[in-house]
Protein backbone atom coordinates (compact mmCIF):
# COMPACT_ATOMS: atom_id res chain seq x y z
CA UNK A 1 0.00 0.00 0.00
CA UNK A 2 2.66 2.73 1.01
CA UNK A 3 4.47 1.58 -2.21
CA UNK A 4 1.25 2.59 -4.13
CA UNK A 5 1.10 5.85 -2.05
CA UNK A 6 5.00 6.56 -3.01
CA UNK A 7 4.34 6.09 -6.71
CA UNK A 8 1.35 7.95 -6.69
CA UNK A 9 3.05 11.05 -5.02
CA UNK A 10 5.86 10.38 -7.41
CA UNK A 11 4.11 10.88 -10.19
CA UNK A 12 2.67 13.95 -8.60
CA UNK A 13 5.65 15.59 -8.34
CA UNK A 14 6.97 14.45 -11.88
CA UNK A 15 3.63 16.47 -13.00
CA UNK A 16 3.83 19.54 -10.77
CA UNK A 17 7.71 19.52 -12.13
CA UNK A 18 6.89 19.16 -15.69
CA UNK A 19 4.55 22.13 -15.46
CA UNK A 20 6.67 24.24 -13.86
CA UNK A 21 8.92 23.82 -16.28
CA UNK A 22 6.43 24.67 -19.00
CA UNK A 23 5.05 27.35 -17.25
CA UNK A 24 9.17 28.54 -17.12
CA UNK A 25 9.73 28.02 -20.76
CA UNK A 26 5.90 29.84 -21.74
CA UNK A 27 7.34 32.60 -19.27
CA UNK A 28 10.74 32.66 -21.48
CA UNK A 29 8.41 33.32 -24.59
CA UNK A 30 6.77 36.33 -24.05
CA UNK A 31 9.76 38.23 -22.75
CA UNK A 32 10.12 41.01 -25.14
CA UNK A 33 14.07 42.19 -25.67
CA UNK A 34 13.71 45.89 -25.70
CA UNK A 35 14.63 48.20 -28.38
CA UNK A 36 18.07 49.23 -29.12
CA UNK A 37 17.55 52.53 -30.66
CA UNK A 38 20.12 54.73 -32.84
CA UNK A 39 22.31 57.63 -31.03
CA UNK A 40 24.41 60.05 -33.24
CA UNK A 41 27.86 61.06 -32.11
CA UNK A 42 29.54 63.86 -33.39
CA UNK A 43 33.21 64.39 -31.96
CA UNK A 44 35.08 67.40 -32.61
CA UNK A 45 38.43 68.68 -30.54
CA UNK A 46 35.89 71.13 -29.28
CA UNK A 47 33.89 67.74 -26.82
CA UNK A 48 31.51 65.65 -28.01
CA UNK A 49 27.60 66.14 -29.58
CA UNK A 50 24.78 63.42 -29.21
CA UNK A 51 22.14 63.37 -31.56
CA UNK A 52 18.29 61.91 -31.67
CA UNK A 53 16.80 61.70 -35.24
CA UNK A 54 13.30 62.05 -35.67
CA UNK A 55 11.17 58.75 -36.71
CA UNK A 56 8.62 61.06 -38.26
CA UNK A 57 11.10 62.49 -40.73
CA UNK A 58 12.60 58.77 -42.31
CA UNK A 59 13.89 60.05 -45.25
CA UNK A 60 16.38 61.96 -43.85
CA UNK A 61 16.89 59.67 -40.74
CA UNK A 62 17.76 56.70 -43.08
CA UNK A 63 20.00 58.96 -44.83
CA UNK A 64 21.91 60.38 -42.04
CA UNK A 65 22.43 56.86 -40.51
CA UNK A 66 23.87 55.53 -44.12
CA UNK A 67 26.14 58.26 -44.87
CA UNK A 68 27.40 58.19 -40.87
CA UNK A 69 27.92 54.66 -41.32
CA UNK A 70 29.80 54.83 -44.59
CA UNK A 71 32.19 56.75 -42.56
CA UNK A 72 30.95 59.77 -45.43
CA UNK A 73 31.25 62.84 -42.42
CA UNK A 74 34.00 61.59 -41.17
CA UNK A 75 37.02 64.27 -41.68
CA UNK A 76 34.59 66.73 -42.76
CA UNK A 77 33.88 70.02 -41.25
CA UNK A 78 31.78 72.59 -39.99
CA UNK A 79 32.65 75.02 -42.42
CA UNK A 80 29.78 77.67 -41.61
CA UNK A 81 29.86 78.83 -37.92
CA UNK A 82 27.66 81.91 -37.02
CA UNK A 83 27.28 83.17 -33.31
CA UNK A 84 23.72 83.27 -31.92
CA UNK A 85 22.57 81.18 -35.73
CA UNK A 86 24.02 78.10 -36.52
CA UNK A 87 26.90 76.21 -37.32
CA UNK A 88 26.90 73.87 -40.41
CA UNK A 89 28.58 70.94 -41.70
CA UNK A 90 28.73 67.85 -43.83
CA UNK A 91 30.19 68.84 -47.05
CA UNK A 92 32.95 66.59 -48.69
CA UNK A 93 34.69 69.54 -50.15
CA UNK A 94 35.57 70.76 -46.72
CA UNK A 95 38.00 67.94 -46.27
CA UNK A 96 40.30 69.70 -49.05
CA UNK A 97 43.03 72.07 -49.53
CA UNK A 98 40.92 74.51 -51.19
CA UNK A 99 38.48 76.40 -48.15
CA UNK A 100 37.00 78.74 -50.77
CA UNK A 101 34.63 75.52 -52.21
CA UNK A 102 33.29 74.63 -48.74
CA UNK A 103 29.74 74.64 -48.74
CA UNK A 104 29.12 73.54 -52.31
CA UNK A 105 29.38 70.19 -52.21
CA UNK A 106 27.41 66.95 -51.40
CA UNK A 107 26.89 62.93 -52.20
CA UNK A 108 25.42 63.58 -55.41
CA UNK A 109 21.93 63.69 -54.77
CA UNK A 110 19.35 65.78 -52.35
CA UNK A 111 16.54 64.11 -49.98
CA UNK A 112 12.83 64.61 -50.46
CA UNK A 113 11.46 67.59 -48.01
CA UNK A 114 9.75 65.93 -44.51
CA UNK A 115 9.31 69.83 -43.59
CA UNK A 116 6.48 69.57 -40.37
CA UNK A 117 6.50 72.72 -38.27
CA UNK A 118 3.92 72.03 -36.80
CA UNK A 119 5.81 69.48 -34.91
CA UNK A 120 9.57 70.51 -35.44
CA UNK A 121 10.48 73.96 -35.34
CA UNK A 122 13.87 75.35 -34.82
CA UNK A 123 14.63 75.31 -31.80
CA UNK A 124 17.83 75.34 -29.12
CA UNK A 125 19.75 72.30 -30.53
CA UNK A 126 17.60 71.53 -33.65
CA UNK A 127 19.62 69.41 -36.22
CA UNK A 128 18.45 70.48 -39.89
CA UNK A 129 18.80 69.77 -43.26
CA UNK A 130 20.50 72.24 -45.60
CA UNK A 131 19.70 72.97 -49.14
CA UNK A 132 19.95 75.47 -51.76
CA UNK A 133 17.48 78.67 -52.32
CA UNK A 134 13.71 78.52 -53.22
CA UNK A 135 14.90 80.43 -56.76
CA UNK A 136 16.57 76.91 -58.29
CA UNK A 137 14.83 74.35 -55.85
CA UNK A 138 11.41 75.61 -55.42
CA UNK A 139 10.64 71.88 -54.21
CA UNK A 140 12.95 72.67 -51.43
CA UNK A 141 14.80 69.18 -51.33
CA UNK A 142 17.39 68.90 -49.15
CA UNK A 143 20.84 68.83 -49.36
CA UNK A 144 22.10 65.19 -49.48
CA UNK A 145 24.94 65.50 -46.39
CA UNK A 146 24.73 69.34 -45.35
CA UNK A 147 23.12 70.21 -41.72
CA UNK A 148 22.89 72.44 -39.40
CA UNK A 149 22.62 72.77 -35.34
CA UNK A 150 20.86 75.84 -33.98
CA UNK A 151 22.85 77.57 -31.47
CA UNK A 152 20.16 80.68 -30.84
CA UNK A 153 19.14 79.99 -27.27
CA UNK A 154 15.74 81.40 -28.12
CA UNK A 155 15.74 79.22 -31.56
CA UNK A 156 15.08 80.50 -34.90
CA UNK A 157 11.26 80.53 -35.82
CA UNK A 158 12.00 82.66 -39.59
CA UNK A 159 13.37 79.15 -40.49
CA UNK A 160 10.42 77.10 -39.47
CA UNK A 161 8.37 75.72 -42.52
CA UNK A 162 11.31 76.35 -44.82
CA UNK A 163 13.74 73.34 -44.02
CA UNK A 164 13.69 70.07 -42.95
CA UNK A 165 13.88 69.53 -39.32
CA UNK A 166 15.24 65.94 -38.61
CA UNK A 167 16.77 66.12 -34.98
CA UNK A 168 17.84 67.72 -31.87
CA UNK A 169 21.16 67.41 -29.87
CA UNK A 170 20.25 65.54 -26.68
CA UNK A 171 23.20 66.32 -25.04
CA UNK A 172 26.62 68.14 -25.97
CA UNK A 173 25.38 71.91 -26.63
CA UNK A 174 27.99 73.74 -25.34
CA UNK A 175 30.54 72.10 -27.74
CA UNK A 176 27.91 73.61 -30.35
CA UNK A 177 28.02 76.89 -28.82
CA UNK A 178 31.94 76.62 -28.44
CA UNK A 179 32.07 75.50 -32.12
CA UNK A 180 30.22 79.18 -33.03
CA UNK A 181 32.44 81.17 -31.52
CA UNK A 182 35.57 80.15 -33.05
CA UNK A 183 37.40 83.28 -35.16
CA UNK A 184 36.05 83.27 -38.62
CA UNK A 185 36.19 84.92 -41.80
CA UNK A 186 33.88 87.43 -43.51
CA UNK A 187 32.10 84.65 -44.82
CA UNK A 188 31.24 82.82 -42.02
CA UNK A 189 34.28 80.30 -42.09
CA UNK A 190 36.39 79.25 -39.26
CA UNK A 191 40.05 80.91 -39.58
CA UNK A 192 40.74 77.26 -37.52
CA UNK A 193 39.63 74.35 -39.33
CA UNK A 194 36.73 71.57 -37.23
CA UNK A 195 36.67 68.83 -38.65
CA UNK A 196 34.24 65.81 -37.32
CA UNK A 197 34.06 62.24 -36.74
CA UNK A 198 30.66 60.59 -36.54
CA UNK A 199 29.91 57.65 -35.66
CA UNK A 200 25.79 55.12 -34.49
CA UNK A 201 25.79 54.09 -31.17
CA UNK A 202 23.32 51.48 -30.35
CA UNK A 203 21.47 51.97 -26.84
CA UNK A 204 18.55 50.90 -24.87
CA UNK A 205 15.84 53.65 -24.55
CA UNK A 206 16.70 52.75 -20.68
CA UNK A 207 20.39 54.25 -21.55
CA UNK A 208 19.72 56.84 -23.32
CA UNK A 209 17.16 58.15 -20.01
CA UNK A 210 20.01 57.29 -17.78
CA UNK A 211 22.91 58.57 -19.77
CA UNK A 212 21.48 61.65 -21.80
CA UNK A 213 17.83 62.66 -19.42
CA UNK A 214 15.94 61.98 -22.96
CA UNK A 215 13.03 60.30 -23.35
CA UNK A 216 12.16 57.98 -26.29
CA UNK A 217 9.49 58.35 -27.72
Amino acid sequence: MKTQQYFIAGLLLAATFLQACKEKEEDKSTVVPEKIEDIVKISTSYGDMYIWLYKETPKHRANFLKLTNDGFYDGTEFHRCVKDFVIQGGDPLSEDVDRTNDGTGGPGYTVEKEIDSTQFKHKFGALAAARLGDATNPQRASSGSQFYIVVDKNGEKTLDGAYTVFGEVIAGMPVATAISLVPQNSKNLPNTRVPMQVEVLKKTAAQILSEFGFVVK
